[in-house]
């Protein structure tokens, strides 16, 4: 089988095009037993989880002729590019405000159209808001099933943002609205065991586990000196480290981190360093701790990343949404423990692993104290540990098999 980078997909020069009146390129894998289409519009060049997740699984479909994926995102421009074995096709949207690189997906007869050209055997929807509708209005006469991975805690993102008296009320309303859409899915999908649990829980009907997955040949204890010779490069303090890498939003929580780390530091000697880009950035960076912290943006290159989290002594994943947390188990892959907040999918990592310690939502003095017995602790035991659990629960090639073993069942 080929490998294709990763890199692939929105990276190579796109052919432009008006999707809703050109004529659209022809099927490049006419032979294909499964086509399957993403939609979603948390895809973005500074994005995270959900863009590594689709651009991975593009490298598997492009090693295995008998597969096709059509990837269908929001962009500034019309366009198809066919240059990775995978078609990415982005639909011109404006910006979500506040939520950079995001943009939405509206062109309603534009999605139509491609759908019915590309004709998938199933549909995956990666987003909440405004895609499942659109999906769901295209195929209303098409037996095409549709499959929605909920890679967002979106109940838990309202709250957070929702003054604390008016949650009681907002909350039900949000999961009420989420049932409304896996009602017209025939499967709802989510990473981790809390995660399955919690949408059974509210009213979901037929929801699976399928795990997201790790590169564990580019994240690796491996990079480690080529780690330490990137924080030489780029004037790191000789301190021990600690890592967060990820978008700059609200509901990460980053602001615990940051009320917290000024007493980490006096306690350890440890130093904190904030790797990404967001509409938060701003407002972190106004933080009276945050002259300490050590500012990184974006990194793009998935081998600089890798040798970043396997120089860090320590991964922090402060947000409560994560519905898994690739980032963490990344730099878990890479011999990195993990200090995490005691909910969401991060939590269920450090649980199984034995890898890590979790702090109390909101909690800048638990944060203080889970942060400080690590650093404490033996930290090439737990590294080890945390290598161990993403290499063995974590690869890539298992988690697409189950997840397209899964379509071929929903296509019968």
């Amino acid at each position: 089988m080929t490998s294709v980078p990763l890199t692939s997909g929105l990276a190579a020069a796109p052919r432009r095009l008006h999707l809703a009146t050109a004529e659209l390129p022809a099927n490049p894998r006419p032979d294909a037993e499964l086509t399957v289409l993403d939609a979603t519009e948390w895809f973005g060049e500074t994005s995270g989880g959900i863009r590594t997740y689709l651009l991975e699984k593009g490298r598997y479909v492009a090693a295995r002729r008998q597969l096709r994926q059509v990837v269908l995102v929001p962009g500034n421009e019309d366009a198809i590019d066919d240059a990775s074995g995978v078609r990415f096709v982005r639909m011109r949207g404006p910006s979500i405000p506040r939520h950079r690189p995001y943009r939405f997906l509206l062109a309603s007869r534009s999605i139509a159209r491609v759908i019915r050209h590309e004709q998938p055997d199933l549909i995956e929807i990666g987003s909440p808001f405004l895609v499942p509708w659109l999906v769901h209005q295209a195929v209303r006469h098409t037996p095409v099933p549709l499959a929605y991975f909920h890679h967002t805690d979106v109940a838990r993102v309202v709250s957070n943002v929702t003054p604390a008296s008016l949650r009681p009320h907002v909350t039900p309303l949000v999961w009420r609205y989420l049932r409304q859409i896996a009602r017209r899915c025939a499967v709802a999908i989510v990473a981790t065991e809390s995660g399955k649990r919690e949408l059974e829980a509210n009213g979901f009907g037929r929801v699976e586990r399928v795990p997201l997955g790790v590169d564990v040949d580019t994240f690796t204890p491996a990079r480690r000196p080529t780690g330490w010779a990137l924080r030489a490069h780029l004037g790191l303090p000789d301190a021990p480290l600690a890592v967060f890498a990820g978008r700059f939003a609200r509901e990460k929580e980053l602001d615990v981190v940051l009320d917290a780390w000024s007493r980490v530091e006096a306690q350890t000697g440890a130093r904190l360093m904030l790797v990404g880009a967001g509409p938060d950035a701003a407002r972190l960076r106004a933080h009276p701790y945050a002259r300490r912290v050590l500012f990184q943006p974006f990194v793009s290159d998935r081998t600089q990343l890798a040798a970043l989290l396997a120089a860090a002594d320590l991964y922090v994943a402060p947000g409560p949404a994560e519905t898994f947390g690739l980032a963490a188990v990344e730099a878990m892959a890479c011999g990195t423990p993990v200090l995490s907040v005691n909910r969401g999918g991060v939590a269920e990592h450090v649980a199984k692993s034995g890898a890590g310690l979790c702090y109390e939502p909101g909690d800048a003095t638990s944060l203080v104290h889970a942060a400080a017995c690590l650093l404490g602790s033996d930290l090439t035991v737990l590294g080890a540990r945390a290598h161990g659990y993403a290499v063995a629960e974590h690869s890539w090639a298992h988690v697409f098999d189950r997840l397209f073993a899964l379509y071929a069942s929903l296509r019968r």
